[in-house]
This record gives C-alpha cells, sequence and structure tokens, in this order.
C-alpha cells in the first residue's frame, strides 16, 4: 500500500491566490456509508420531488469510488460568497424581488471551474496521478466530503456550516488518483440551535438534519416546473429565485465575511421592482440575466415566480402588471397570474381594537 504524501505546497500557494479556503483532503478509502444511506433514504421518502436525475444516478452519487474508481483522495475548497448585508432585511421590501445571495452576480460555475482545472492541474503535476474536477454538475456529493475533509459541517439544515465563512461557502472538489494525507473531519457544532428548522416559511424541514425539496422555496422557485401548490405560494412571499432564510439565520453567521471576489458581487445591488421584471420578454430576460445562474430555468418560470411574488405583494399598483399575463400562452404563467390578480383583489382585513 502506498504511504499517502502530503499535499504539494504548490497547490496550498495557488489555492489562497485563487481566492480559495485552505485545500483540504479526505481519504475516499474511509468514506463511510453514512451519505449514501442518507441519500437512499431521502429518495425513498420522495423528498427529491421531480428531480428524477437525483434517482437515476443514486448508485454513482453513493461514494465517489463510484463515479470514478481510481480516484483515492479528494481535495475539497470553499470560495467565500458572503453577502454585504443581511439578506433577510430584503423580505420587508414587498413590491422587490428577492433573489438568493449566491445567484446576484455571475454564474459561479464559471467563476470556480477554471481556477480548479489551474488548482488540479498543479496537483496531477506535483503528485504524478490523473486527477477529476467537479462543481456542483456531476452526481457527486460535495457536501458530505467537505465535512469529512474539516472545511465545515452538515447543519440542521442540511447545508454546509463553517466556523470560518457561516453559510456562505460555494464548494469545488478534485478526485485524485494519488494517496494523500488526509485532514480531519469537522465536528457538528449545531448544539441546541433550531434557527433554521424553525424560520423556513414553507415548513420545509421535517426533522433536523432533513428536508424535503417538495416544500423548499429554493426547489420550488428554480427546479419546480409546473404550478406551485396553492397553499404554499402564499408563503413564498417575495422570492423569486431561491431562498437564503435557513442560511442567513445561522448563529455562525456572526464569524461570516463578506466576499472580495468582485465577480461575486450583485450585478445590480438595489431590489429588482416587481413590475419591471413582469414585462421582461424573452429576449429581454435572456439578455438581463446572461451571465447569471437565473438563466438556467427559463423566462416563463421565472415570471411564473415574479407573479407569485406579486400576488404576495399586497400592492395594489402591481394588478396592471399581473392583468398582462392573464391571456399568457403558458398555461402555468397565466394560472400564476389569474392567482395573483386574485390576491390583489381580495378585500383588506381590518384590524379590530
Amino acid at each position: 500500500m502506498t504511504a499517502p504524501r502530503p499535499l504539494p505546497k504548490s497547490v496550498i500557494t495557488r489555492a489562497a491566490k485563487l481566492g480559495f479556503t485552505p485545500p483540504r483532503v479526505v481519504d475516499l478509502n474511509h468514506v463511510g456509508d453514512a451519505p449514501a444511506q442518507g441519500l437512499a433514504a431521502y429518495i425513498a421518502a420522495g423528498h427529491h420531488g421531480t428531480m428524477a436525475w437525483m434517482k437515476e444516478t443514486q448508485d454513482r452519487r453513493s461514494h465517489p469510488q463510484s463515479l470514478w474508481p481510481e480516484a483515492k483522495s479528494a481535495v475539497v475548497v470553499g470560495l467565500n460568497y458572503g453577502p454585504e448585508h443581511d439578506p433577510l432585511a430584503d423580505l420587508q421590501q414587498s413590491s422587490k424581488g428577492v433573489i438568493s445571495v449566491y445567484a446576484k452576480g455571475r454564474d459561479y460555475h464559471d467563476i470556480i471551474k477554471g481556477r480548479l482545472k489551474e488548482l488540479a492541474g498543479l496537483i496531477a503535476r506535483d503528485t504524478k496521478a490523473d486527477v477529476k474536477v467537479f462543481v456542483d454538475t456531476a452526481p457527486l456529493m460535495e457536501k458530505p466530503l467537505a465535512a469529512a475533509a474539516g472545511l465545515g459541517w452538515q447543519g440542521k439544515h442540511t447545508n454546509l456550516v463553517s466556523r470560518d465563512y457561516g453559510s456562505w461557502l460555494f464548494l469545488g472538489v478534485i478526485l485524485s488518483a494519488a494517496t494523500l494525507t488526509p485532514d480531519i473531519a469537522e465536528i457538528d457544532n449545531c448544539g441546541s440551535c433550531r434557527a433554521c428548522l424553525d424560520i423556513c416559511p414553507t415548513g420545509a424541514f421535517p426533522e433536523p438534519y432533513q428536508i424535503d425539496a417538495r416544500r423548499c422555496i429554493s426547489y420550488l422557485t428554480i427546479e419546480h416546473k409546473g404550478p406551485v401548490d396553492l397553499a404554499l405560494r402564499a408563503k413564498m412571499g417575495n422570492r423569486i429565485y431561491g431562498c437564503d432564510d435557513c442560511l442567513a439565520i445561522c448563529p455562525w453567521n456572526k464569524f461570516a465575511q463578506e466576499s472580495a471576489e468582485i465577480k461575486l458581487k450583485a450585478n445590480d445591488p438595489d431590489l429588482p421592482d416587481l413590475a419591471m421584471l413582469a414585462a421582461l420578454d424573452d429576449a429581454a430576460f435572456r439578455a438581463r440575466f446572461a451571465s447569471s445562474p437565473i438563466k438556467r430555468v427559463g423566462r416563463d418560470r421565472f415570471i411564473r415566480n415574479v407573479l407569485y411574488a406579486i400576488g404576495n405583494s399586497g400592492d395594489p399598483s402591481l394588478l396592471s402588471a399581473a392583468k398582462a399575463h392573464l391571456n399568457a400562452p403558458d398555461p402555468v404563467v397565466k394560472d400564476a397570474a389569474d392567482w395573483a390578480c386574485n390576491q390583489l383583489n381580495k378585500p383588506v382585513k381590518k384590524e379590530t381594537s
């Protein structure tokens, strides 16, 4: 058996210059069955919703060596995308659209992948072993690997939490055929805290450390293609792409730092007007979100989300923006417009003294 060797210093030095956290290593021969068992239970419960690809890739996703049998080590890095202010405050501006922090700037896949390939090239050069690069685009469970590497731990909301960066880390993984010295896994530091569970507006956490995507606003606004369940629409508020509530409320964010990465900064620091967004045709949608991950949902699904937000705004001046879609060719957009108009036309309940 080949003795493990330390991660080359060239990789550690270059990772820092590329804006990554210090790289951490996992011995893939000692990755337990817990991630695979958790994935199997998640899919068996139907918590993956309409994301059929999760079931289709379950076997390959269960262990990194199922994806690449020659892999012996995983090198995990993070890129801080900490926001400049608390995103929960944006929810108070009901006539504006709230976009998840990660999607306000350039698509993180485009930013990280090139840098990760550069880092992987150094690992391959200095270890003389093959490498493969992953940035949330293949059936690989990055969060359990990041926890095993000591980059953080998976909190009760199932996302990674870091002592140094709170909730705000993009993850990149390099699988290597080299046997590298592993780092120590991080322990769970959530304690008795329930903040992330209790703040979820749709009750997407049936138990701590479990998430039902079918009730998650991030899933509903990004992955879900049809109309959103009537019981959940009013709970979506003005969130039009993703949701940061469970991330933003985490007490560990007191140690978080604002991202220094210019490309991850919001393209427009001001929240967009719902009326303006509702008026976007396909060409305008593509132009506005050309470099953003938002482009992947397409114009009609995005307009559906905007119309739900309009219905939740309580702003009668937005009624005309909703009415403009009552004859939309897409039945889901038409349904959302009809719902929004009905919501805005409801009589305002007067408070009794």
